[in-house]
């Protein structure tokens, strides 16, 4: 794969929010914009630290009269499908536009979309994939801040060579 290629993930926001635990105890409270709010502060977070594009996709299949709508939030870009277009076609559409010039990968446990991605040359993910990415990617964010204070929290103790290794010489005598 070349590597200047611009990474793309789809995500397929209803199919995610069902499918995440911390999402679906949102909606168990009927409150399904409070799980979308929740979906695109996590994925923008994502985003940010990946430095990937996501383009987060929500169907209005059975929305009468609505309309395709694009809005962005922290560079993530969220689409509301127009009447009658699922988050599959859209999906679908989007890679056959440009799944030969980037890396693609898509998020859902649709099967019959995991396949249509397969077969135009994207990368699939399910769901819980992605769950398990994202929480991954959260621990790491979490892990690699605690060096930097770590790091900065020494350099404020201003202590020289030698008495630093004095204290580590005791700090292993104590172990």
């Amino acid at each position: 794969m070349n590597p200047r290629l611009k990474e793309i993930l789809f995500v397929d926001g209803y199919n995610v929010i069902n499918s995440w635990p911390n999402l679906i105890r949102i909606l168990k409270d009927n409150n399904i914009d409070e799980a979308r709010e929740k979906l695109i502060e996590i994925l923008s977070e994502y985003q940010a630290y990946k430095k990937i594009h996501i383009v987060l996709v929500f169907d209005a299949y059975k929305v009468k009269n609505s309309i395709r709508k694009k809005e962005t939030f922290n560079n993530l870009e969220v689409i509301y499908t127009k009447e009658r277009e699922t988050a599959d076609t859209y999906i679908e559409r989007k890679l056959d536009l440009t799944g030969r010039k980037h890396k693609v990968t898509v998020a859902t446990s649709d099967n019959t979309l995991q396949q249509i991605v397969l077969s135009r040359g994207g990368i699939r993910m399910s769901s819980r994939e992605l769950y398990f990415e994202v929480k991954n990617t959260k621990s790491e964010i979490r892990r690699k801040n605690q060096k930097i204070k770590d790091r900065d929290f020494i350099k404020t103790l201003d202590i020289n060579n030698e008495t630093l290794r004095k204290l580590n010489n005791l700090r292993k005598k104590r172990d």
